[in-house]
């Protein structure tokens, strides 16, 4: 079986712009993608939780409808 999952064992990974003040709620993403894939993960179970990863092309544009306001509040 082949494992598609990214190694994100060096990753440097960065809290979104849009955390809490007191550490919940939030997202990290590794700010080094590699293989075109961007790893994102929720702060509370970091470093052992799971890992989601987003085709870079398909984030950037989920990053531009945020920006944009696109999303309810």
């Amino acid at each position: 079986m082949i494992d598609s999952r990214p190694d994100v064992s060096t990753a440097r990974w960065r809290k979104s712009s849009y955390c809490n003040g007191d550490g919940g709620e939030c997202v990290e993403v590794a700010a080094d993608a590699t293989g075109g894939m961007v790893p994102v993960r929720d702060t509370k179970t970091a470093p052992t939780g799971p890992v989601l990863t987003f085709p870079a092309s398909g984030w950037a544009h989920f990053i531009v409808a945020v920006h944009d306001g696109r999303f309810g509040d």
